[in-house]
């Protein structure tokens, strides 16, 4: 079956994660985590984009971004790829290629999912039983959200914005919300929905979003519908 085309529409975040081929590692030494966001910093200027959060896992990558016109993520993914694989290759000495084929993206609701997917995004750490609070781990956004330690490269989205008046208080609006751990639905949810490329939202978002794209953006359920039952059955 052929693969549909990536949703990318222009204003809209994308949940994107790119891992290691044969889930290898991605980072090695502490040198390659500043180097890759380093890339990404510039790549975030050329490609006319914003970043809402990230993190940077051993052997994969998870980014929130946004593009201000159609084709600008996947610039953005394609310049920073190409730069930090030349790079890995000459510092360690290897051929290649590093990342998985064709990474994979979700665009996100931003009323209903977006600073579900930041939590997510920065609790990965956490689930992987690398740190047991957030804030502990180097290589994400979760300080600069925190107010702990200021990225004034990433952007705020209205929904951070909306947390307080000042930046202290939507810093600690911010560390309110990982009190609470994420609710498995939504868990699963983010986790099909970036999968299978599709949209995560409602069904109105949904909608608005195929109809811009002219694809499917919901995922469709497997195997065929199940007849209805006759009275004699019931």
């Amino acid at each position: 079956m052929a693969r549909l085309p990536r949703l990318d529409l222009p204003d809209v975040p994308q949940h994107i994660v790119q891992r290691g081929n044969n889930r290898q590692a991605l980072f090695f030494h502490a040198d390659d985590y500043s180097t890759y966001l380093a890339y990404l910093r510039e790549a975030l200027v050329t490609n006319n984009c914003k970043l809402y959060a990230f993190v940077l896992m051993t052997n994969h990558v998870h980014l929130l971004a946004l593009g201000e016109a159609p084709g600008r993520v996947s610039g953005l993914m394609q310049s920073v790829g190409r730069r930090y694989v030349r790079y890995v290759n000459a510092t360690y000495r290897r051929t290649g290629t590093l990342f998985e084929g064709r990474y994979k993206s979700s665009l996100v609701d931003s009323e209903r999912y977006l600073l579900t997917c930041m939590r997510y995004i920065e609790l990965n750490p956490v689930r992987a039983g690398l740190v047991r609070d957030p804030g502990d781990y180097p290589w994400s956004s979760y300080r600069s959200h925190a107010g702990e330690a200021a990225m004034n490269w990433l952007a705020e989205p209205e929904e951070y914005r909306r947390l307080g008046l000042s930046s202290g208080a939507r810093a600690l609006g911010y560390r309110e919300l990982f009190k609470q751990p994420l609710a498995a639905y939504d868990l699963e949810a983010i986790r099909m929905h970036l999968n299978k490329d599709c949209a995560l939202g409602s069904g109105k978002f949904q909608e608005e979003i195929e109809a811009m794209a002219g694809r499917r953006a919901r995922i469709v359920p497997q195997g065929r519908p199940r007849k209805p039952r006759d009275d004699a059955e019931k």
